[in-house]
């Protein structure tokens, strides 16, 4: 398994993770200051065009961070599945730019930044901070007015190797020259409107430029590791889990999966079609196993509470797909136990037995002869658990899914 994203909660527990939080803020926050960020003149300034600190140094802490996340993902050191990417709501987006961009003008802070200000005791920068924290306070008391448009136009999360369909070291490479064209854009500019000597620059931007480009050219060299090298790096921990059948959970677990209001379950029935058509359980959706890698979108922005369970006639297919779902890092994913040939043997009763007679099942094939293909029209597809009383080893637990842990300008 990938070292990281590292589980600080796990590793050092909850206060350990805090203490953990408050260096890194008051490190990036000293950034920040030594950077001018703290000078609402020197943010303000950039609107026109006299310098262009601030998006040299915020580009330039972009670009390093999006190298280093996908060469170390190259390397196998790095998950990216497991690195939050807040969610894209197009319009909203949109609206909430141009109104933090216009008060970023007009105060000469972003909230981030405000907060750098008023920690220095800048008076600026104090009234700014209290501003934001009433317009937080505003927007929490009046969202419920405009909601649907808050929610509006989801793309969920989508990244430029989305939108364009490229290969994400191509997305780097691209990304790190547009930033070194905006870079010396923007000197040009500060020559023009500020007047400043580039001759008295430091001649070391050359050597970095040079080193973000050789870092992001090495990206797109290497290139992203595939499902199939992920799930090879991470064989010994499947094959552990699936040898000691930590994921292998029991029909009785399943049945009161479906029953529990707590959890949002997600059932994948990854069969052909014609034995889903002949019986499949109330909910399950159909997904062949070639298909698996197209559910991944969805599921990584599905809430924590989401249990997602592959099953096939036995355990073959359902085993292949859980483990395309773990290398992909999709948490809390499990393998209904036997299959649905172990289903049916459990919840049905002795007349479905005797309408449906057991037949020979190949490697993976269902081993009851179903008639008619009425799919999930039987009470064997959706039993009462209060007509069974099986015990059996629970296996469920939610693991901790990584959230948002941060954002907009400065924080």
């Amino acid at each position: 398994m990938p070292p990281f994203p590292l589980p600080l909660t796990d590793l050092l527990g909850h206060w350990g993770a805090y203490w953990v939080y408050l260096l890194i803020g008051i490190g990036f926050g000293a950034v920040l200051e030594l950077a001018g960020f703290g000078n609402s003149r020197k943010l303000a300034a950039q609107f026109y065009f006299t310098e262009q600190t601030v998006l040299k140094v915020m580009f330039s802490a972009i670009v390093v961070a999006m190298s280093l996340i996908f060469l170390t993902s190259a390397l196998g050191l790095l998950e990216f599945n497991l690195v939050w990417v807040n969610p894209t709501y197009l319009w909203p987006g949109i609206v909430g730019g141009l109104i933090m961009g216009v008060g970023f003008i007009v105060g000469g802070f972003c909230p981030g930044t405000s907060l750098v200000a008023a920690t220095t005791l800048k008076v600026d920068g104090i009234f700014f901070a209290l501003g934001t924290f009433f317009g937080v306070f505003a927007f929490g008391e009046t969202v419920a007015f405009f909601e649907p448009f808050f929610y509006s136009s989801s793309y969920g999360r989508v990244t430029l190797m989305d939108v364009f369909g490229v290969p994400a070291g191509v997305v780097v490479v691209l990304v790190v020259l547009m930033a070194l064209f905006m870079f010396w854009g923007a000197e040009q500019l500060e020559r023009i409107f500020g007047k400043r000597d580039l001759k008295r620059e430091p001649r070391w931007r050359y050597a970095a430029a040079t080193g973000l480009a050789a870092l992001a050219l090495a990206t797109a060299f290497i290139g992203q590791p595939t499902t199939e090298e992920r799930t090879a790096r991470m064989a010994p921990e499947i094959d552990r889990q699936l040898a000691e059948r930590q994921v292998q959970i029991e029909p009785a677990e399943l049945l009161s999966l479906i029953h529990n209001d707590r959890l949002n379950l997600i059932m994948f029935d990854v069969r052909s079609e014609s034995d889903y058509n002949l019986f499949h359980l109330l909910d399950a959706e159909h997904i062949e196993l070639p298909n698996i890698p197209t559910t991944l979108a969805r599921l990584r922005m599905e809430p924590a509470n989401t249990v997602v369970v592959v099953m096939s006639n036995t355990e073959i297919a359902s085993t292949q797909a859980w483990a395309i779902l773990t290398a992909e890092s999709v948490p809390n994913v499990y393998i209904l136990g036997g299959g649905l040939n172990t289903w049916i043997g459990t919840f049905a009763g002795a007349d479905f037995a005797a309408d449906h007679s057991p037949q020979t099942a190949g490697d993976d094939g269902l081993a009851y002869r179903f008639a008619a293909a009425l799919g999930d029209r039987y009470p064997v597809a959706y039993p009462d658990p209060e007509d069974f009383n099986i015990a059996f080893e629970p296996k469920v637990t939610l693991s901790t899914r990584r959230g948002p842990s941060g954002g907009g300008c400065g924080g």
